[in-house]
């Protein structure tokens, strides 16, 4: 009977640890099954901590052959910030993600970069600050502002993550773009 007793023990408390992990309530899928694109931001700097673990997250990020062929440039001067991103808010920060430039829009190297950009922008909302994905500004940070962020002449900016603090009273439901429906984008076979 104690081997029972012990033996169904271990089993509930094995699925106790396995179920919560298969769940939204997974601190891991939280971010990923809550986050937004910030559209207001509160004035405020982000700290060098925050955006040393937000690059961190880019750097991890998987890609193809491992070749991380990406460069990050975060961006915390404010007359340059609001020259790239115009409406960004005073304490704003943006990573411009680069990568060498082969003027070709579907390669694996724009696919890496996004992967890096989505992780950092995930890291950046799992830290509770706003972040939002940008490619509207990217042809004009290559044609006018390579220099000022030290970008060399064979890297190209791919896609900028505004990262920034959030008023206090913002949430996903009020501040999020409508999405989809699942029934709508998901087809299982």
């Amino acid at each position: 009977m104690n081997k029972l007793m012990v033996t169904f023990v271990l089993i509930f408390v094995m699925a106790a640890a396995v179920l919560p992990a298969q769940s939204a309530d997974n601190p891991a899928l939280k971010p990923i099954l809550n986050h937004f694109g910030a559209r207001n931001y509160a004035n405020g700097a982000v700290s060098r901590t925050a955006l040393d673990l937000i690059v961190q997250a880019g750097i991890r990020a998987p890609s193809a052959s491992n070749k991380q062929p990406w460069h990050f440039t975060v961006v915390q001067n404010q007359a340059l910030v609001k020259q790239l991103v115009p409406q960004a808010t005073d304490g704003n920060a943006l990573i411009v993600v680069s990568a060498a430039a082969d003027n070709k829009t579907n390669t694996a190297v724009v696919l890496d970069c996004a992967l890096a950009a989505q992780s950092m922008y995930l890291a950046a909302q799992a830290l509770g600050l706003g972040s939002r994905l940008y490619t509207g500004p990217v042809d004009n940070v290559n044609s006018r502002f390579k220099a000022e962020l030290g970008l060399s002449a064979d890297h190209n900016a791919v896609i900028i993550i505004r990262v920034g603090q959030l008023p206090a009273d913002v949430d996903a439901l009020s501040s999020a773009s409508p999405r989809n429906s699942k029934d709508k984008l998901v087809t299982y076979k």
